[in-house]
């Protein structure tokens, strides 16, 4: 909608996503909490229960990182412009057929570094995940928090293992998205 379309409120509308870019993790934290607890604002219109458990851990995740998804979709989808999708159209595709077809592929790579850097951000959330987590042992315990426990304890060995771990899986998936990168820029190329 950003891209494609005007509307009133489009600036505010815009500013709002990149609101987790500037609100400072343990407030994003607390306000999700307050928001998704049985009696909150939102929680309590909710079949299910968000805060204090691991679906709380995933709204908080999504919150910081959905940014860093719209962010570099962003310009690609304004790169792609709507003739495009009118010649899809015009040659008798559907709506459906004309997104798996012509905008999936063309955002496809911008749509994994996106995640990748919003799982990047994520794995060492601590902030805006410790509140909303409630951290019930073997539930909804978060990496960030059990490295800080390990700390406390003076155990050192354990917190580096812990950060280690979270550190291999970050570079994992960066190393996976570059490949996947790299793969794409080799179709466009041979195209």
């Amino acid at each position: 909608m950003l891209v494609r379309y005007a509307f009133p409120g489009k600036r505010i509308v815009s500013a709002l996503v990149d609101l987790p870019f500037a609100l400072p993790t343990a407030v994003a934290g607390i306000a999700l909490t307050a928001l998704y607890t049985p009696d909150g604002w939102v929680g309590r219109w909710l079949p299910v229960k968000v805060a204090f458990t691991p679906l709380g851990v995933v709204v908080a995740l999504t919150f910081i990182g959905l940014p860093f998804v719209v962010r570099t979709v962003e310009p690609v989808l304004a790169d792609l412009g709507r003739d495009v999708e009118e010649a899809a159209a015009s040659l008798g595709a559907g709506r459906l057929q004309t997104f798996v077809r012509v905008i999936l592929p063309a955002v496809l790579p911008a749509l994994a570094t996106g995640y990748a850097l919003a799982f990047a951000r994520g794995v060492g959330e601590y902030g805006s995940v410790i509140f909303i987590a409630g951290n019930l042992p073997f539930r909804s315990e978060i990496a960030p928090l059990l490295i800080v426990q390990q700390l406390e304890q003076f155990n050192y060995r354990g917190a580096t293992a812990i950060a280690a771990t979270m550190l291999a899986a970050s570079f994992a998936v960066l190393v996976a998205i570059n490949l996947v990168q790299a793969v794409e820029r080799r179709k466009m190329a041979a195209l």
